[in-house]
């Protein structure tokens, strides 16, 4: 690819282009995929970008663009999967970018199995298991699963049926009430195969029928005057009862409608889905992102590959506010994933036009609520680059900050948190045991965690890139300047500056290496923002060292003998009542707590010790007295 081919050369490529379907993949001049778009005819499509004015977003995209390939497909539909691939691969600057969300996994249950379990998996496999879901994080799900299990009785242990039937008491679950005992060698098999297949119809929203069954049987049983079962039978109506509700919330995945909402905004817009069941809207989820370069259609078809086939869940129909030109090809992936019919309607009438405004609302106001608050944080960073005065192009939108911990000389650790437009960065946060150090030295402590992290970007590890806008220091202008020595001794320049607080541990002002503060509290918003950094470096630094602490102080002397690990030592512990009635017991006394070789070993590493103590001594005395002699 040319390194900086004009705007000609570019028009003259596209329209040699063939009025076919395909994908065509724009690059950088660095030869970086900037975006990737599908065509029903290439040529028409791609040589658009190079006539005419467009929006300053697709201007932007056009003037980095320093050539552009082209799949040729055989269809429109293949063309389509093609660029859902291409999007995933690459990852395109200006492409649509929602979350790339990992938090919402299934429940998995195998109605082959004798005695089927219910787990959590974050994503669907090709087998012939039941996939319910997707639910919003994996604490929901195991939760959802704990009141089904609790609600119909079924097993939370971690025994195996058939083959545990019989062999053991049953647990405490079983004397609670909260389980059936599917342990017990008299429980009917097909009661357990009833209670998932009662579960199952909790969790896919299907409990009506459910319902209308047990309400029958506690009426029967209670005509029959088996006043037990039929109080068991009640509760039992409770409970599938209040989990029906929970569960049409927490497992979006049981809509049979979805009502899609746009709103494009500057510079955020905003994607809502919302989920409708028999009519009813029972959930909301919604996404925002920065603004994309596409309109219209071609944005919703964008938007609903990126949303659904992430998650994997489709309801029955998708109202959208714009018919995408592909929604045909559209229907046909959503459908052959979901195994079942899947329609992308756009009413333009009636009780479905009025769902639509109601997610066109709630997409406006959602986007509008984060353009004030991005607004607010434009204004504080630009407001901190004037005061740290940096140029204006590299306002400090990326800040790392770094505080180090200890007690003493014992467990030097530091943090690192990032910060990216005002808002914690928390999967880059890094922690570091100080290696270079045994006694308390701040400075150096300081110097070796931004060399380490300096380094760490100059061997092109990608976990580390980019370099911050600026890097803030937990201390007064000694604490930045080790950093800003360790940095040029790198060849590594960055903006440094220290969090100075105050006698309420407050950051008061920012000084630099060379001694200048910058006050902070003159603009309440950035004082705000720096305070915040600081206290979130603080916490992050103090949970780590606690946390080393921890370990440390579980450790104990007897971990030394081998053959001692935690079961031994806690019950040496538990039968002396401390390590000094340990040390003065002999190997009979301990092999009766801990098999003899153990023994042994405890006795002779206490011994040992008396034995160096008492030639230490002895050895003193003896210098002692020669030099008396002398």
């Amino acid at each position: 690819m040319s390194d900086n081919p004009s705007l000609d050369i570019l028009r003259e490529k596209a329209n040699k282009l063939p009025l076919r379907p395909g994908v065509y993949i724009m690059a950088d001049k660095s030869g970086a995929v900037i975006y990737v778009g599908k065509a029903s005819a290439l040529k028409n499509r791609v040589s658009s970008y190079f006539y005419g004015s467009h929006e300053p977003k697709t201007e932007l995209m056009v003037s980095k663009i320093a050539d552009f390939d082209v799949i040729i497909a055989n269809s429109e539909f293949e063309a389509l999967v093609l660029e859902n691939q291409l999007i995933k691969h690459h990852m395109p600057k200006y492409n649509i970018r929602l979350r790339d969300d990992k938090g919402h996994p299934f429940i998995r249950v195998d109605l082959s199995e004798p005695y089927p379990r219910f787990t959590v998996v974050s994503k669907r496999r090709r087998d012939d298991a039941r996939y319910l879901g997707p639910y919003g994080g994996r604490n929901i799900a195991h939760s959802a699963i704990n009141a089904v299990s609790k609600a119909f009785g079924l097993p939370s242990c971690s025994r195996r049926f058939p083959r545990d039937i019989g062999r053991e008491r049953p647990c405490l679950s079983h004397h609670l009430g909260v389980c059936r005992g599917w342990c017990l060698p008299d429980t009917p098999g097909e009661e357990y195969s009833g209670a998932i297949r009662s579960a199952i119809a909790v969790f896919e929203g299907r409990a009506g029928a459910l319902i209308s069954e047990i309400t029958y049987k506690m009426e029967a049983a209670a005509a029959d005057m088996r006043f037990e079962q039929a109080a068991e039978l009640r509760d039992r109506l409770r409970a599938v009862k209040e989990l029906t509700k929970r569960q049409l919330v927490v497992s979006d995945a049981l809509a049979d409608t979805d009502v899609i909402g746009y709103f494009k905004g500057e510079p955020k817009s905003c994607f809502v889905a919302l989920h409708y069941i028999d009519g009813k809207l029972l959930d909301k989820d919604l996404e925002l992102f920065d603004t994309p370069i596409e309109d219209g259609g071609e944005v919703i078809s964008g938007l609903l590959r990126q949303y659904y086939l992430r998650r994997e869940a489709y309801p029955k129909e998708i109202l959208v506010p714009e018919a995408p030109e592909d929604v045909a090809e559209l229907e046909v992936l959503f459908s052959e994933a979901a195994e079942r019919r899947v329609f992308i309607l756009h009413p333009k009438r009636g009780e479905k036009l009025s769902m639509l405004k109601t997610a066109a609302v709630n997409a406006r106001e959602e986007a509008e609520r984060a353009t004030t608050r991005e607004e607010k944080i434009r204004g504080t960073i630009e407001w901190l680059g004037r005061a740290m005065a940096l140029p204006p192009e590299r306002p400090p939108v990326l800040i790392e900050a770094f505080d180090i911990s200890n007690t003493g000389s014992e467990d030097i650790v530091a943090s690192m948190t990032v910060f990216d437009n005002g808002k914690p960065k928390k999967s880059a946060y890094k922690r570091f045991a100080i290696k270079s150090l045994t006694t308390q030295d701040d400075y150096r402590s300081m110097s070796e965690v931004v060399t380490r992290r300096a380094k760490r970007f100059l061997d092109g590890d990608e976990s580390w890139t980019p370099l911050p806008d600026v890097m803030l220091i937990d201390g007064g202008q000694a604490h930045a300047t080790a950093a800003k020595n360790a940095l040029d001794s790198l060849g590594v320049s960055l903006p440094i500056f220290g969090m100075v607080k105050d006698s309420r541990h407050r950051t008061r002002a920012l000084v630099t290496p060379d001694g200048l503060e910058i006050g902070i509290d003159a603009y309440p918003p950035a004082f705000a923002l720096i305070g915040t950094i600081q206290e979130e470096t603080h916490r992050f630094a103090i949970d780590f060292h606690r946390a080393r602490r921890s370990r440390g102080l579980k450790k104990s002397k007897l971990d030394e003998a081998p053959g001692v690990g935690e079961t031994r030592r806690k019950a040496l512990i538990k039968a002396f009542g401390s390590l000094e009635a340990i040390k003065a017991a002999n190997v009979d006394e301990l092999s009766k707590i801990v098999p003899r070789p153990a023994a042994e070993a405890v006795f002779a590493l206490f011994n040992a010790e008396s034995d160096a103590s008492s030639n230490a001594s002895s050895n003193a005395s003896s210098n002692s007295s020669s030099e008396a002699q002398k």
